[in-house]
């Protein structure tokens, strides 16, 4: 196993998401299989993994329950444990010290190695930052208490959600978690989180390595481009290989749900074999055919000129991510704009299109970005 240094630790360069444990008859109705959870956190530990990641909301609040359970199994010192707070839902907002004791009784244990604001984004950093919610003070409390040795925060927001959240807390954040893959470089802009947080120098856990397992097999043709460079490596290792390239990262999370992906991703982890420039060319060529994505530049003729006021690049950029994957993160990114900056408000006048120097169908775009919100969301 691979292991990177962060402050006076050795952590695990693989470490093991709870956010998709396996279930017993591998029907999520049925709760979470404990025997296969204990099997999977044996084998873990036996080959060297230290760091395990949970959360107040996966597998409905027994992700927690269960982490804890088979980890106190062992050495308290042998393992690092991640919890987070639930900022992604509103109503919880005013509830930190609450759910903050819940969480240590549902796990068990006396304190959190390592602990998070989920999910900061559009949705929720206006309430995040209001001090009248307490959130900051609480958690920098229990640290002076012992009961977190390390805090940091997750973000899936856009870049300048998370300026503003650094702007104001950056000094307190150890380390931040974000999404990040060879389709999301340039998808989500993780290049440019990356730079960002470089500049903070905050260290980086990857979170989504394999896209939700969208990366975990390829096109038979882009299988066969990865394999005639290196035929002894599996599909769902080049993404693993990617991050292996990438400075300042130091855990990658994956939310592996059998024995077997587990086992694949531990002897991906026994060594560090990152992508040489070649391969990386050749990686982003297969990234390319995988996404058609919008060639908006964010210029900004185009909001000079709408009768409505709208942000057309930002829109641009969540069209892009809602089309490859009909996800939350458009979703919640939608949710926190005022009702007259939606896409719908768009009256397809053209007057963008007028003076788009891509000549992108902007009217048709809002039109359709409209059509996909409508539809069910892959969560």
């Amino acid at each position: 196993m691979i292991y990177k240094a962060f402050q006076d630790l050795d952590i695990s360069a693989l470490g093991l998401g709870a956010m998709r444990l396996p279930t017993k008859e591998d029907n999520p109705k049925n709760g979470i299989d404990e025997e296969r959870v204990r099997e999977m956190v044996a084998y873990a530990m036996e080959h060297g993994i230290n760091y395990y990641d949970t959360a107040y909301g996966y597998h409905e609040g027994e992700s927690e329950r269960v982490m804890g359970k088979v980890l106190r199994e062992y050495p308290r010192e042998s393992f690092y444990l991640a919890d987070k707070f639930p900022g992604y839902d509103l109503s919880l907002m005013g509830r930190v010290k609450e759910i903050f004791q819940e969480q240590l009784e549902k796990t068990g244990l006396q304190y959190f190695d390592f602990y998070l604001f989920h999910n900061v984004c559009e949705l929720n950093v206006e309430q995040y930052l209001d001090e009248k919610y307490g959130i900051l003070e609480h958690l920098l409390k229990q640290k002076e208490l012992g009961k977190i040795k390390h805090l940091g925060f997750s973000a899936h927001g856009q870049i300048e959600t998370m300026k503003r959240f650094l702007d104001k807390y950056g000094k307190h954040m150890e380390f931040c978690q974000i999404q990040l893959n060879y389709l999301d470089w340039k998808l989500q802009e993780a290049d440019k989180k990356m730079e960002l947080l470089r500049e903070h120098q905050i260290p980086v856990w990857v979170m989504e390595p394999l896209r939700g397992g969208k990366l975990a097999k390829l096109s038979e043709e882009n299988t066969k481009k990865l394999q005639e460079l290196r035929p002894k490596e599996t599909v769902p290792a080049w993404a693993f290989r990617f991050l292996q390239g990438i400075q300042g990262v130091t855990v990658t999370l994956s939310g592996m749900s059998n024995l077997e992906q587990l086992k694949e991703n531990i002897q991906t982890f026994g060594e560090n074999q990152p992508l040489s420039e070649q391969e990386t060319k050749v990686l982003m060529e297969i990234t390319d055919s995988m996404l058609d994505i919008l060639p908006c530049t964010s210029c900004r003729y185009c909001t000079a000129h709408c009768p409505k006021e709208l942000d057309i690049p930002n829109l641009l950029f969540m069209y892009n991510e809602l089309k490859f994957n009909n996800g939350f993160i458009t979703q919640m990114g939608i949710g926190a704009m005022e009702e007259s900056k939606r896409p719908h408000a768009c009256i397809g006048c053209k007057s963008c299109e007028a003076v788009c120097p891509q000549q992108i169908k902007i009217s048709q775009v809002m039109s359709d970005f409209v059509d996909r919100m409508n539809q069910p969301v892959s969560w």
